[in-house]
């Protein structure tokens, strides 16, 4: 199967400039996820989507492919994935006549991954005909059952999400709570006909992948940057070795 690797990459960052090739751990971060989809036994292929000619050049010096320099409109702080990735599978398409059966986001901001969890994240949606995508989750540290919907400060707030069974959710102890799960930016598997087809980035039939919450680090600023070098120092992810 062909199996394509994705890293949307936009050069605009208002939380940490220039964060997408800020040097982490001697390295520029998106180097660790072209290094992610590199070490995959199924990723066929690897490109980056980006705006940016310094993270083009970067991409290219670290292995990755840009087939293409991403239209301004698509690298706004508004722009969808969607968007982006039906932009890169049309293009591939209408030059090449590649059409990958998987498509992986990796994310660059999310740089903490293991080999086993891409790998087994492939498998399960390859053996799973099922299933329209993947994302890797984690329990969510606060319950969305004690969370509120305000529309008015002036009028009463009502409760974001109801239990089956309990009256009132947000008078109960935690542990009498179903467990919630987010999702991180680890990475995604989607079938292309979901993306192309569906016009969705994840369809309806979606499975988990649940990792520990330590490994749940989005940067978006110099605190969340430190934290993923200081987990990766001590963790045996997928980093370059000194």
């Amino acid at each position: 199967m062909e199996v394509l690797a994705i890293i949307p990459a936009r050069g605009g960052s208002k939380g940490l400039a220039g964060k997408n090739i800020r040097l982490l751990n001697g390295h520029p971060l998106i180097a660790y996820s072209i290094l992610a989809a590199q070490s995959s036994k199924y990723i066929t292929r690897v490109i980056v989507s980006t705006d940016d000619e310094e993270i083009a050049t970067i991409s290219k010096n670290y292995g990755a492919e840009i087939p293409f320099i991403r239209p301004t409109e698509l690298a706004q702080d508004l722009s969808t994935d969607l968007d982006v990735f039906k932009h890169a599978l049309t293009h591939l398409e209408t030059t090449e006549n590649y059409k990958p059966d998987f498509i992986i986001q990796l994310r660059p901001t999310s740089p903490i991954r293991f080999l086993e969890d891409i790998d087994s994240c492939i498998e399960k949606m390859m053996t799973t005909s099922m299933a329209d995508s993947l994302r890797i989750v984690t329990e969510a540290p606060i319950t969305p059952y004690k969370m509120w919907v305000i529309d008015n400060s002036e009028k009463p707030m009502t409760p974001l999400l109801h239990v089956e069974g309990i009256a009132e959710p947000y008078n109960e102890p935690r542990q009498r709570l179903p467990k919630a799960y987010w999702q991180i930016g680890t990475l995604d598997v989607i079938k292309r006909d979901v993306i192309m087809i569906q016009n969705s980035m994840s369809g309806n039939r979606i499975l988990p992948h649940i990792v520990d919450s330590e490994f749940a680090v989005d940067i978006d600023d110099i605190n969340s940057f430190i934290k993923a070098e200081d987990v990766m120092k001590k963790q045996d992810c997928i980093q370059f070795r000194q």
